[in-house]
């Protein structure tokens, strides 16, 4: 089988390996559809640093693939199954989230169990939509850790893809608007092809523009925005210290952008402020769940924010392409 080996910044090869074979209880994906993640950008271009990727390993962890070979003691998979491989556990090691072997034809899944390591896709999800499992996953974990309410606002920083996702995600819970800030105009243009309302932070103050879209409130601190919710999703260093300034009372912080080195929180006005800031912890069964029925209703066009998709031949290409913020939002990998 072909694969993608990462071995340190700006150095990827694609090598051939042996395939895979089953054991008794094992089972063997067929890749079909493997996003570029921002982590995968960020150890291309500055080496693994806070992300789980291995130098030497098979990696790309934002996959769609289906069943080539089951153990003779699996039941509950067939070949031709459709399913997610879940990257906490499909290796059998939560250590190995960021390189199960996205990039790679084949992964191998040992003591397969449905629902743990692997989950079946609806069959009313495209293939390549089906491909956005894993960030919008990490989106709705953001989103759901901050507790939206019916008939809130909420603002999300960044319209990468887990920006989007992070904004559906916020749709799905019942938040009533939800404004998508960004610097590229074709990613705020697929934001706003979406339903969402828009702010490019270049032409546009985000106070002023969040208060046209949600109204203000005054309260004892001032008047603000009135947004309940804000997302991190962009990952610039400045935004947490934006979002605390124009966040009213109460307000609740999502911050699920990675940062490669601490960012200053501003303790007096989470203090006085009664604001949150909430960590997202990654994602869980019941985000894969949740985020597969949001594809499977069909609500949103999630296809339209994929811009690119090359073949595995091309993946220092592709993931050159998902680093450009003005030319691509979401890139993958078709086999």
């Amino acid at each position: 089988m072909k694969s993608a080996i990462y071995n340190g910044p700006f150095d990827i090869v694609i090598t051939e390996r042996e395939k895979p074979s089953c054991g008794p209880r094992d089972v063997l994906l067929r890749n079909l559809h493997a996003g570029i993640c921002g982590s995968d950008v960020a150890v291309y271009r500055h080496g693994p640093g806070a992300h789980q990727i291995l130098a030497g390993e098979e990696f790309g962890h934002e996959v769609v693939s289906e069943v080539a070979e089951v153990g003779p003691e699996v039941t509950e998979l067939a070949v031709g199954d459709r399913v997610y491989p879940y990257p906490l556990l499909v290796k059998g090691d939560p250590g190995r989230a960021g390189c199960i072997g996205g990039f790679s034809e084949y992964i191998l899944v040992p003591d397969c169990r449905l629902g743990e390591q692997v989950f079946a896709v609806d069959r009313r999800i495209p293939t390549p939509v089906a491909g956005l499992i894993e960030p919008f996953t990490v989106a709705h974990r953001a989103v759901r850790r901050c507790r939206p309410r019916r008939g809130e606002n909420a603002v999300v920083f960044g319209a990468g893809t887990i920006g989007i996702g992070a904004a559906v995600a916020l749709k799905s819970f019942g938040v009533e608007q939800v404004m998508v800030v960004d610097l590229a105009g074709l990613r705020l243009g697929k934001a706003a092809g979406l339903g969402f309302e828009t702010c490019n932070s270049l032409s546009q103050d985000v106070q002023e523009r969040a208060a046209e879209v949600f109204g203000e409130v005054t309260t004892l601190l001032g008047t603000f925005p009135d947004v309940d919710i804000y997302v991190e999703a962009a990952g610039a260093d400045e935004l947490l210290g934006t979002i605390q300034k124009m966040a009213k009372p109460g307000a609740r912080i999502g911050a699920v952008a990675v940062h490669p080195k601490p960012v200053p929180v501003d303790l007096v006005r989470l203090a006085y402020g009664e604001q949150e800031i909430i960590g997202p912890g990654g994602y869980r069964p019941e985000d894969v769940l949740d985020v597969m029925q949001i594809m499977a209703d069909g609500s949103f066009d999630l296809a339209s924010i994929i811009t690119h998709t090359f073949e595995l031949d091309r993946i220092v290409e592709a993931i050159e392409t998902a680093g450009d913020r003005e030319r691509a939002l979401h890139v993958a990998i078709a086999y």
